[in-house]
Parts: C-alpha cells; structure tokens; sequence
C-alpha cells in the first residue's frame, strides 16, 4: 500500500516545548527551596493522563498550600518566554514542503489542546501545511490512549497502513503503535532517555533522512 499522509506530534517534534515547560516548574520548585526531578516528570511528557501533578508534589513538599492563582501566572509568562526564544526543530520545514510537493495529506495529533497548537503553528508560519490538526479537546484520552491517531486518521481519510507519524516520546510512539501506525521517533534532550522501543525507526533529527527516502523504506518493508 501506498504512503498518502503524515501526521505529526507537536510538542517536542516541531517546537522544543517540552524542555521550557520542565525548565519553568524546576525554577520554580527551587525558588521554593524544593527539587523537582526530571523521572518524576518524565511520564508527562506526550500526555495528559499522567497521574504526576507539579503543584500537588511541590505542595506535599512544602507542606502547605501556595497562592497558584500569582505563582501559576507568573510561571506561565516564565515558559512563555522560554518557549518564544525556540527556534524550529531541524528538519521540520523541510519535512513538511516535501510533503506538500509529493502531494501527501499531513494532520497533527498533540496531547495540547488545539489553541496551544494552532496558536504556536500560526505563530511559525506552518498553520497552512496541515489538512488536520485534532488536539486534546478534540478526543477522550490522549497519548498513550490511540484515539487522537484514529481520529486523525478519519479526518484525513486515510487507512493504517498509508500513514507515517513522527512523535518524540514514549507516550506518543506507543499511542501510534496502538493505532496500527507506522512510527518514526525523533526524541529530544528531554526523551533520549526514555524508553522508545514501541516504534519502528529512530532518527536523531528529521533532517536525518530525506521525505522520499523515509517513505520508500516504509513501502518497501524496510520498517516493520
């Protein structure tokens, strides 16, 4: 069968979100004389059925409760603006104009809720590449339950087997694998540690191996 579409993850995929987000709690949790581990954060990343909550555990820590309503905002303008200074990650934009040229249809399915995404995707200049972008809101469960791949998969009219996703985590790769997709990982400084093996190729960057080259390995078997 032959490859007719491409959906991709957005969070740690397209734009290093994942790192700022980490890097503002950690700031946070040391401004209250506290730590916050990286293993205690790992299971959130690509989801949002984790049951780790960085406010709960930094306030078990302290032992009281805080004023969230002043520390949520300002450690929301904090990963805001960690987030504005991240450039493209590589490959992307030509990822996604290799696609436009072969013609394939390209979603997005993200843990985020559509806003997040479509807002930063707007931001970018990438919003027109994408057929189909279905978030959070959009589904029940999110990674690593597979329902935002199957809805993508319905939007975009596509079958299983004529799609490749591109994600970066645990939770995502195995969310693609659960809905019988074809799954290239591409993992960032914040998953490289985490285990991957649920997908079928890893990359160290998109702008590892050409669109063409990628598409003719899955048509070929070369990926189970």
């Amino acid at each position: 069968m032959l490859i007719k579409g491409l959906i991709f993850d957005f969070d740690g995929l397209i734009l290093e979100t994942e790192e700022p987000i980490f890097q503002s709690w950690q700031e946070l949790y040391q401004e209250n004389g506290c730590r916050l581990s990286y293993y205690d954060w790992a299971g959130i990343i690509g989801t949002a059925e984790a049951s780790f909550d960085p406010a709960v555990a930094l306030e078990a820590q302290l032992g009281y409760r805080l004023d969230w309503e002043t520390l949520g905002l300002k450690r929301r303008q904090r990963e805001l603006e960690l987030i504005s200074r991240q450039p493209l990650l590589p490959g992307v934009v030509e990822m996604l104009r290799d696609a436009h040229h072969l013609g394939l249809k390209v979603g997005l399915a993200s843990s985020s809720d559509c806003r997040w995404v479509t807002g930063h995707l707007q931001r970018l200049g990438l919003l027109d590449y994408f057929d189909s972008i279905i978030g959070s809101d959009d589904v029940r469960q999110t990674k690593p339950n597979p329902e935002l791949y199957q809805r993508a998969l319905a939007e975009l009219g596509l079958q299983q087997g004529e799609v490749v996703v591109f994600e970066d985590s645990p939770n995502g790769a195995l969310a693609a694998k659960r809905a019988g997709l074809y799954c290239v990982v591409v993992p960032t400084e914040m998953t490289r540690r985490l285990p991957l093996e649920h997908a079928d190729l890893r990359l160290d960057s998109l702008a590892d191996l050409p669109l063409e080259a990628l598409i003719s390995l899955v048509e070929n078997g070369a990926i189970a």
